[in-house]
């Protein structure tokens, strides 16, 4: 058990050396685009991508809205990044905003805690396992990567999950805070190099309405071979 607890403890450091090295280099570009204010600003990988799909769709009825989309799929919109090769569901409703250190998120406007968002970190494994047992691996990031020191973590239960070869670890957990408590859901694997995280939830008043809906963008999670 002392190996397991040393492994999952190195890889909460390597999980927030990452996100370090992501905020040191955006203190780097800050002066650049400080000195490049005048410069015309250069669109995001997404924002081009949400461009073109908005230029397709006014030249050509075929190409399906958000709305129709959730609706052949019971009210959730599909997202497909060819590019980190990983795709989930959303609840439709819920709008696309940029936070630092992660590569998309998805949540509802007026409830903050209903989100979905997906990281990705350099990784030297190959199998989700290498870094402990299941409990272990989802208490070590729900309390030392997910949640901020402050707040009191309870796991609420952790499973394997294999799909087209792969293994995922789903977990669910409460993080409690002074006024409110998250009660969360994510799923974790190791593909192309990288750990690939998938954080959703909600505030607990709202889970017996929500954890339908959250369970199904946790089944939905998949990450593919890049080639």
């Amino acid at each position: 058990m002392a190996q397991v607890v040393s492994s999952s403890t190195k890889f909460a450091q390597a999980t927030r050396s990452s996100a370090a090295v992501r905020s040191s280099r955006s203190a780097k570009i800050a002066p650049r685009c400080a000195a490049n204010q005048n410069a015309a600003p250069q669109p995001s990988r997404r924002e081009a991508l949400n461009l073109a799909l908005f230029a397709a769709a006014s030249f050509s009825p075929l190409v399906a809205t958000p709305a129709a989309l959730a609706k052949g799929r019971g009210g959730f919109v599909p997202v497909n990044d060819q590019q980190d090769a990983y795709q989930f569901l959303y609840p439709f409703g819920w709008q696309e905003v940029s936070v630092d250190g992660l590569d998309v998120v998805y949540k509802d406007v007026i409830e903050p805690l209903e989100a979905v968002s997906v990281s990705m970190v350099p990784s030297d494994k190959k199998d989700i396992l290498e870094y402990g047992e299941a409990k272990e691996v989802a208490f070590t990031l729900a309390d030392k990567v997910m949640t901020a020191p402050t707040q009191e973590v309870t796991l609420v239960n952790a499973a394997e999950r294999m799909q087209d070869g792969r293994r995922y670890i789903d977990f669910e957990f409460l993080a409690k805070s002074k006024g409110y408590t998250k009660h969360a859901l994510a799923s974790v694997t190791i593909a192309n190099g990288k750990l690939y995280t998938l954080e959703t939830g909600s505030n607990e008043r709202r889970w017996s309405k929500m954890q339908d809906k959250v369970k199904q963008v946790v089944k939905s999670f998949v990450v593919s071979d890049r080639y």
